[in-house]
């Protein structure tokens, strides 16, 4: 609405209730990639990209900072590090290469810190680590955050319609008047633009995406901290416990309540791969894998059981599990942008799993675009294009969502 948009001419669609996808029930990382993915990126869109995306990331942490302290977004922030620990000799060696490889890209690593040995261990208070890179991230309560955005939105005069899918999108019939008719069952919305943004969900209104954008199910659990993390003793940096790439978890201990979430693979590499597999193409947020769950706790167990004790005491532990679905894409980057042979229908999805290091440069790029703005006003690597996805056929091929 800065653009000079008036709110009462945008009109959100949520299918269910506001912010009760992935985004309202991830873990609350703001955790920018500070090197790790760099040669994957690397082997799909080349170096100079790979060095984008990095740098794009670090950006995104910055943005977030300043939107949250200029409007006192009430959202459990803490401005804090991030640890990658190196559990294995696998990995160790994966994260060194990765690093030299960046920096010989001239990417920079002034910020990121490095420990090994005793002082690992110490640092990320895990006896098995062998390694730890650190550098500066941040941590929130993400459905707070993003209910503070869809506020204000309402605040300037926004509507938004919560149970109300849209179940196709079809070019409007009268000519010189709206371009799109958007159907829900509340009736038809006419808008010259549309704007998608359902991440793993849009290949349902846009098919020509069905084999680019799949989801993918993760989940987290949420533990009740025991003495070992208690009080002064809570982990104040957020940690990605890696054995692999495909083996690891993630974790994050909430300040205020000391509220333990662990997420991530949670399984070993070969049946990591199983668990992807049975995940993709199910868009069922409402199961839980017991498999994943027994895993979470036998390491959480591992970790921060208080020593001598053999089970946790009443109240200590697991207190809830639950799952989120991802918008995975094929070259592992998001799309942006416009898509071509729909003219004024747009979009922002496929994050990967790691929108909150990305949606905040990636949302307001797309306004920029929408509002005639060149790609390089949006500063996100040229690799997030939309175009390069082209659409096969014409509007004909969009369908309903039924």
């Amino acid at each position: 609405m800065n653009t000079g948009v008036k709110g009462e001419d945008v009109l959100i669609l949520e299918a269910r209730e506001a912010v009760s996808g992935a985004t309202g029930r991830n873990a609350g990382h703001i955790r920018p990639d500070a090197f790790r993915g760099f040669s994957a990126f690397s082997s799909i869109h080349g170096p100079d990209q790979a060095k984008k995306i990095i740098e794009s990331e670090r950006v995104v942490l910055e943005k977030v900072k300043h939107f949250i302290a200029a409007h006192s977004v009430d959202c459990d922030f803490v401005d804090t590090t991030t640890m990658d620990v190196c559990l294995t000799k696998e990995f160790e060696d994966y994260q060194a290469k990765s690093f030299a490889a960046f920096k010989a890209a001239g990417g920079d690593v002034s910020h990121v810190k490095y420990y090994q040995g005793n002082e690992a261990k110490s640092k990320s208070r895990n006896k098995d680590a062998l390694s730890v890179y650190e550098w500066p991230a941040a941590s929130n309560h993400p459905a707070k955050l993003t209910q503070w955005i869809l506020s204000d939105f309402i605040r300037k005069g926004g509507r938004i319609w919560t149970h109300c899918p849209v179940t196709k999108v079809v070019k409007h019939k009268l000519t010189g008047q709206f371009r799109w008719d958007v159907h829900t069952p509340r009736g038809v919305v006419r808008a010259d633009t549309v704007i998608h943004c359902t991440n793993a969900y849009a290949p349902a209104l846009l098919p020509h995406l069905i084999n680019f954008i799949t989801p993918l199910r993760a989940q987290a659990h949420a533990y009740v901290a025991t003495p070992p993390i208690s009080g002064e003793k809570i982990i104040r940096s957020t940690l990605s416990l890696r054995y692999s790439l495909y083996h690891f978890f993630s974790l994050i201990q909430r300040p205020n309540d000391g509220i333990v979430i662990m997420g991530g693979s949670s399984v070993k590499t070969a049946e990591a791969s199983e668990q992807i597999a049975a995940s993709k193409e199910t868009y069922d947020d409402g199961e839980v894998s017991e498999q994943m769950a027994d895993n979470s706790n036998k390491q959480f167990n591992e970790l921060y059981r208080e020593p001598g004790s053999t089970k946790a005491r009443a109240g200590e532990g697991l207190a809830h599990v639950w799952t989120g679905i991802l918008g995975m894409t094929t070259d592992s980057v998001p799309l942006v942008g416009p898509i071509e042979g729909l003219d004024g229908q747009w979009i922002c999805a496929g994050f990967n799993g790691h929108g909150m290091a990305r949606i905040f440069l990636c949302a307001p790029g797309l306004v920029k675009l929408i509002s005639g703005g060149s790609w390089e006003s949006t500063g996100l690597p040229e690799c997030f294009r939309s175009t390069r996805v082209e659409i096969k056929g014409s509007e004909s091929n969009v369908r309903s969502l039924l």
